[in-house]
């Protein structure tokens, strides 16, 4: 990680904003998830994000609406990034009827095609055969969509990753390939069970491929937005690795998280993303700390009103169990 400074470069103060608003909201909500979850309030399995908000936001913020993304087990920030409620986000956590997957996928399987989200996905690289299809049948079609799926760093070493971006390298399919680097699978050092450089595997198939850093929202937008404009424009895939970081374990029982330091943990939180726009924001004028604080403040009581409308919802009714499951 670099200790340079993020720069604004041109983004209008609305924009900032928008990104730190997106962040703070994504960082809100899985405080909220880590707390619900420990009074057993949420059932299953979630994963966090909480360090890694800037790759959703700054890649999301670069799509319009009808764009396609695919998730991961650890895709909250995804899915609201993207446009999803948070209401419906949280009635699919409590197992809900008003969810998203009308409570009945978890935290793991969040989808909402009417935002172009087809689905977070509990199998690693599950989602980036779903993105590239996407991408196929939005170039046959005509529709100038372009589609991005993100990853982890575990996924760099499934075959699938290599048949997909070689399909999309030979076809010229509008998707973005972005990795998010946390530099663990699960609980292995990614330096441990990957060799060579990561970016290396998309330059092996001669597509435009970078590594940027991944708690700069700011230098995620922008390269984002570059890769965007190549797909959108019929120059086929990009490849972009954001190194980044997890601040809590895996998993929620992943608390002791003894595969790593707690110096390791605390030398990432210096590059805080929300953190870092905050203080550029105030640094140049666009916002003081009090309007952060009640920009802060207002999100939280949208979050705590949205947690009760998602309790208060139904379950599902028993017959649902067969419902959805298979087409009609």
């Amino acid at each position: 990680m670099s200790n340079v400074a993020i720069s604004s470069q041109s983004l209008a103060k609305e924009q900032l904003l928008q990104l730190y608003s997106k962040m703070v909201t994504i960082r809100l909500f899985e405080e909220k998830v880590q707390e619900l979850y420990r009074k057993t309030m949420i059932p299953g399995i979630a994963h966090l994000s909480i360090g890694q908000e800037a790759v959703p936001v700054g890649v999301c913020t670069a799509l319009q609406p009808e764009d396609y993304i695919t998730s991961t087990h650890r895709g909250h920030g995804h899915c609201l990034a993207k446009g999803a409620d948070i209401d419906r986000m949280f009635a699919e956590l409590f197992g809900k009827v008003t969810g998203y997957c009308r409570g009945k996928g978890g935290s793991m399987h969040i989808a909402n095609q009417d935002i172009g989200n087809l689905g977070a996905n509990a199998i690693v690289g599950g989602s980036i055969p779903i993105a590239t299809g996407a991408a196929f049948s939005a170039k046959i079609r005509r529709t100038n969509q372009v589609a991005v799926c993100f990853f982890g760093d575990g996924a760099l070493n499934q075959g699938v990753l290599l048949e997909s971006m070689n399909l999309a390298a030979i076809w010229q399919l509008p998707v973005i390939f972005v990795c998010e680097s946390n530099q663990y699978g699960e609980y292995t050092p990614m330096k441990l069970v990957t060799a060579g450089d990561a970016q290396a595997r998309g330059e092996a198939l001669s597509i435009p491929s970078a590594t940027l850093d991944g708690m700069d929202v700011i230098a995620v937008y922008h390269a984002a937005t570059k890769a965007v404009e190549h797909a959108r424009t019929g120059n086929g895939p990009t490849f972009l690795v954001f190194e980044t970081y997890r601040y809590c374990g895996h998993g929620m029982s992943d608390v002791d998280r003894r595969y790593r330091s707690r110096e390791e943990e605390q030398k990432w939180k210096a590059f805080d993303p929300i953190e870092r726009l905050g203080r550029l924001l105030i640094s140049e004028n666009h916002a003081p700390q009090f309007e952060l604080d009640r920009m802060k403040a207002s999100l939280e009581e949208t979050i705590d009103a949205s947690i009760e409308t998602a309790w208060n919802a139904p379950f599902p009714e028993p017959e649902e169990v067969a419902k959805h499951v298979y087409a009609d």
